[in-house]
């Protein structure tokens, strides 16, 4: 595994923006509550990480319709998909200095129907103590899902199956990707979604 960066400029991966909101009173809050509590920053990135996975909802998961995108609706609402979860994970860990950016990986949506492949999103995270980038996947874990927090080795949501045409991409984005937000932003719906999940990448382009 090879994590590289879209910039070498630092600082694209801790800026604030309207999706990643941590201008917002609440996720300042947050962090602010997150980092206190925490021996170190290593410490911080875990226990962010684990909060975001764990009490934040996936919204499949818990049947909820209503789309999320930035990190102050994410964490207001309780839930967000894949790449929603990643955008609350970034501002919170943002707020601190923590730079962090944007991974993806490509994969069966649903395995009866192979052929159909579409995004899904996590994170990296740079972690100064160890002079290295990490990925990490706040999807949220359920049955056959187990994603966990290691500077060692990767533990994501999701294995890569190479022979159903899936495929991985160690590429840390400063940005969410375009084609991502307009899919958020334009469907009503996540049952919508679910019809029209990202199957490109503008990054790609």
């Amino acid at each position: 595994m090879n994590i590289t960066l879209y910039s070498d400029k630092i600082n694209e991966y801790l800026k604030c923006d309207n999706v990643i909101d941590y201008n917002n009173k609440f996720i300042a809050e947050l962090s602010d509550t997150l980092f206190k509590s925490s021996n170190n920053e290593l410490d911080f990135i875990k226990k962010t990480y684990e909060f975001v996975r764990d009490n934040i909802s996936h919204s499949a998961d818990i049947n909820e319709d209503i789309i999320t995108c930035t990190a102050s609706e994410v964490l207001k609402a309780g839930h967000g998909i894949c790449f929603a979860k990643s955008h609350l994970l970034a501002a919170l860990l943002r707020c601190k200095s923590v730079p962090t950016g944007f991974c993806y990986q490509k994969l069966t949506l649903d395995d009866k129907v192979p052929s159909v492949l579409v995004y899904h999103g996590l994170n990296g995270v740079y972690i100064r103590d160890c002079k290295k980038w990490i990925r990490l996947d706040a999807r949220g874990n359920k049955k056959g899902v187990n994603a966990q927090f290691s500077i060692e080795s990767e533990h994501l949501a999701f294995l890569i199956r190479s022979e159903m045409g899936e495929s991985d991409n160690f590429t840390v984005y400063p940005d969410p990707d375009i084609k991502i937000l307009e899919k958020l932003r334009k469907n009503k719906t996540r049952t919508e979604l679910w019809n029209n999940l990202p199957s490109e990448l503008e990054y790609s382009n």
